[in-house]
């Protein structure tokens, strides 16, 4: 009897063990159900540390969102001769710059560009096309490719189309025939119009609409951090061969970031 008992109790003990190792792990399923883990893989295994990779955005959210307003990119069109020569290109703009500059810097490196930065703080397209600064820029560097990168501070500006359109237009003559690319704001609301404008304004292919892109964002909820606005840079940089009207030689680099050969930095209240 006591044997009986025995082989029992065995049998028992090896059912109760198969079906903990099994548990443990992704089960099976039954006709259309799944078998239900016990947990005890997570209570042995430690827990997995969160990925520190940062998403990239998707490749064709800029192209979709550019199609959607109009004259943003030449899809559609065969795409430019990427110029492969070397550029001194001028980045301008607000205070976005603080995060984008570092990455265009690595990419300027990286294909043999010079790049220059000129941050603006607070800076409008109103107040670049009151000013001379541009101007005088274009004559001291001389520079054969230039970044624009302005927008952020009118996403609420009313009736903007008629109030800033001046301005706009203002700039982009400034700019002349220097070939340029006008990077639109990484919004964190929807706007009164600014990436309209600068879309009707600008040469097609000139512009890159940011509007629409994941971006993770600093305290103050606007600026985006310094890993994302580099991948915004990425995202700009895998646009430009199939998409831009000027597209420059913007090979992937080695380096995160680096440093513009010089960076301008001017006051909220400088004219």
């Amino acid at each position: 009897m006591k044997h009986h008992y025995l082989s029992l109790w065995l049998l028992l003990l090896c059912a109760f063990v198969i079906f903990a190792v099994s548990s443990a792990f992704d089960m099976p399923y039954l006709g259309e159900h799944q078998l239900k883990s016990s947990g005890i893989a997570d209570a042995l295994r430690p827990p997995k540390k969160a990925s520190t990779t940062p998403l990239p955005f998707p490749s064709d959210t800029a192209e979709v969102n550019a199609d959607s307003i109009g004259n943003s990119g030449s899809k559609g069109s065969a795409p430019a001769p990427c110029d492969t020569s070397t550029h001194t290109i001028l980045l301008i703009g607000d205070s976005m710059l603080e995060g984008i500059a570092p990455r265009l810097a690595a990419y300027a490196d990286h294909n043999g560009h010079t790049l220059y930065s000129v941050m603006w703080y607070s800076s409008t397209s109103k107040i670049w096309g009151s000013s001379d600064k541009l101007r005088n820029y274009i004559s001291r560097l001389n520079p054969s490719f230039i970044i624009v990168c302005l927008g952020a501070n009118e996403l609420t500006v009313r009736d903007i189309a008629s109030a800033r359109r001046q301005y706009v237009e203002k700039i982009i003559e400034d700019i002349d025939t220097i070939p340029y690319l006008w990077i639109g704001p990484p919004n964190w609301r929807r706007d009164t119009g600014i990436n309209a404008l600068i879309s009707s304004v600008a040469n097609e292919g000139s512009f890159f609409l940011s509007d629409g892109m994941d971006f993770e964002r600093t305290a103050d909820g606007a600026h985006p951090t310094r890993t994302s606005a580099a991948l915004w840079v990425d995202s700009v940089m895998r646009w430009m061969p199939g998409n831009a009207r000027n597209p420059i030689r913007m090979d992937f680099p080695e380096a995160d970031a680096s440093r513009p050969k010089r960076v301008f930095v001017h006051k909220p209240t400088e004219k």
